[in-house]
């Protein structure tokens, strides 16, 4: 049999089930609780954490999506997986594992983290919430971290576990307005970027955080087992109503992050790249106690290898390569037309840092096409970050 493997997509159907389902798969491919909000939309999942997360959504186009987060409202049930670090020893074991100083961070906030291994490889990151002086959740994107946590917890009073915790982003101009209709009571104040607070919504109670994975305005529900998820699902919908809030997948948020220059683990970075060599060295506190992976770091070259990348009147392909005079000089590892700038955009790691910002290239393309592009700096607009602290609130106009 001939068969091109690269020619055939992969995915995760749901369908009507007969009989109970195999834990084995509660396991690996465990659905989201309100998963049932995305069935009518004929979804499409792809695994996340070993949780299933929307990828395909038939209701509305990528653009659609796109310009859904970018000027008004949307819903997403996530893959996150936050997993809980409490005890005594808590902070003294997040110290161990990330690379920035665990002490700055107060009970109420939340900030971002990644781990490394020995040689200064990335495992993977996320945000981490205080909830407390000892007891911490790590919303976590994908990959391996619960292992590492015990590996290196060893003559440490602490728990690690995984306390079954699902993730929803409300993300947008107007998701702080669907906040204030969906909250029991007062609205939470303060309410700042990074925070997070514990509440009530449709009765239940639950964690939220002003964080998300747009770099849009956009805040994050926790949801712990034993509420009532039919009734808060419900409640949400009715509050997102006044607002047009539209319930989206994975792709609503693709060419926003990379706009962004928010980094996708597994594709941006990976156990091959130190934080440096993807722009993340500002994330090091090279003066803190012992991290694993600090003395790596340490001697690490320090520059820079990842950029952003705008390609004209096309899409540069995922994994292709990036050239200078028909040299290869980089690959792209994540790509996407944005719709707001009007052409490709795409995040691309090259292989000599005096290729950077400004650079003119030429890169593959997804209609096999080579196309002129250039290198620029991250993120490709909004260099300030304004947007998703609520500070800057012009609403960009939908272009078709």
């Amino acid at each position: 049999m001939n068969y091109k493997l690269e020619s055939t997509r992969f995915g995760v159907k749901a369908f009507p089930s007969k009989g109970s389902r195999s834990s084995v798969l509660e396991r690996s491919m465990a659905p989201h609780p309100l998963s049932f909000q995305e069935l009518p939309y004929d979804p499409e999942y792809r695994l996340y954490n070993k949780r299933l997360t929307p990828e395909i959504l038939n209701h509305m186009t990528d653009d659609e999506m796109y310009w859904a987060v970018r000027t008004g409202v949307i819903l997403r049930h996530t893959g996150e997986l936050p997993i809980e670090i409490s005890g005594p020893d808590a902070e003294v074991l997040l110290n161990r594992i990330f690379t920035r100083d665990i002490a700055k961070l107060k009970p109420g906030r939340c900030s971002y983290q990644f781990a490394c291994y020995h040689d200064g490889g990335m495992i993977t990151d996320g945000v981490l919430l205080r909830l407390a002086y000892d007891r911490f959740w790590m919303a976590q994107a994908d990959g391996d971290l619960y292992s590492w946590y015990k590996a290196h917890s060893e003559g440490l009073d602490v728990r690690v576990h995984d306390p079954s915790v699902w993730v929803t982003q409300i993300q947008g101009p107007r998701s702080l307005d669907v906040l204030r209709v969906a909250v029991d009571g007062d609205y939470p104040e303060p309410f700042n970027y990074f925070d997070c607070v514990t509440t009530t919504i449709a009765d239940q109670a639950v964690v939220i955080s002003r964080t998300g994975f747009s770099n849009e305005l956009g805040w994050e529900i926790y949801m712990t087992p034993g509420i009532d998820f039919q009734k808060l699902g419900a409640h949400l919908l009715k509050a997102g109503e006044e607002y047009d809030m539209k319930l989206t997948g994975t792709p609503v948020f693709r060419v926003r992050r990379i706009e962004a220059g928010l980094l996708n683990a597994g594709s941006d970075f990976d156990e091959t790249t130190t934080p440096f060599m993807v722009g993340l060295g500002k994330f090091i506190d090279l003066k803190k106690s012992g991290f694993i992976g600090q003395e790596a770091l340490r001697i690490a070259k320090k520059n820079c290898l990842t950029w952003g990348m705008r390609v004209n009147d096309g899409v540069a392909a995922l994994g292709r390569n990036v050239y200078i005079d028909n040299q290869v000089v980089g690959k792209v590892c994540s790509n996407g037309w944005s719709p707001f700038l009007q052409c490709g955009v795409a995040i691309v790691r090259m292989d000599h840092p005096d290729h950077g910002p400004n650079t003119k290239v030429t890169a593959d393309c997804i209609d096999g096409k080579r196309n002129s592009a250039e290198l620029c700096l991250m993120p490709f607009y909004d260099e300030k970050g304004e947007i998703p602290r609520g500070k800057r609130i012009d609403i960009p106009t939908v272009q078709n």
